[in-house]
């Protein structure tokens, strides 16, 4: 009976030694960054089922605007076409070709409201602000779910990188690589020149 109550308490205390030990802390911090992951796809996929929409409204204002209207079309289909699984947050190459065709698709839809400028019935049609402005909040929304995904990935990463977490990561965690992180599209960090 003692010897009974001596392998309970021994396993009791085993299990809270573990339990507190940052064990876990990995696995938890690994499904988090796949979880921010999937809230900046389905952010960006948001967006992408908007253009259509937005594509439409103003096609029927500045029907001579196609050039802009087909570069939206194309880069939401290049958009859609990247995909990253969360299989490939290890590989910076996969993260940054993602970004690229989302930058590009960034970059045509800046121009296709820039068009609206040009046509003011286009800036008055109801159909047009109301998307304009879903297409803003889906906009805030991706800044701030990629903002939560490189603090999960800074959260994971460094987790691999200092102790106690690097210990359980050479021991048991051995597949676990770093993740990849989103990173400035070029020429971020020169203003935009402004003209009067």
């Amino acid at each position: 009976m003692l010897l009974r109550l001596r392998v309970m308490a021994a396993l009791v205390l085993i299990g809270l030694t573990v339990s507190g030990c940052g064990y876990n802390t990995i696995p938890t911090l690994e499904e988090q960054a796949k979880a921010k992951w999937a809230d900046v796809q389905n952010n960006y996929q948001r967006r992408a089922d908007l253009i259509p929409n937005l594509v439409a409204t103003v096609q029927g204002y500045a029907r001579q605007e196609r050039e802009v209207l087909t570069a939206v079309v194309e880069a939401r289909a290049k958009a859609t076409q990247t995909r990253v699984d969360v299989s490939q947050l290890t590989d910076p190459e996969k993260l940054k070709q993602f970004q690229d065709a989302q930058n590009q698709l960034s970059g045509a839809l800046g121009r296709l409201i820039a068009i609206s400028e040009n046509y003011p019935d286009l800036k008055s049609n109801q159909n047009f602000l109301a998307l304009q402005s879903q297409l803003e909040g889906t906009e805030n929304r991706i800044s701030v779910a990629r903002r939560d995904y490189i603090e999960a990935v800074r959260a994971y990463n460094t987790e691999l990188r200092t102790f106690p977490g690097m210990i359980w990561a050479s021991l048991f965690f051995r597949g676990n690589k770093p993740m990849a992180e989103f990173t400035a599209a070029d020429g971020s960090q020169t203003p935009p020149p402004v003209k009067f």
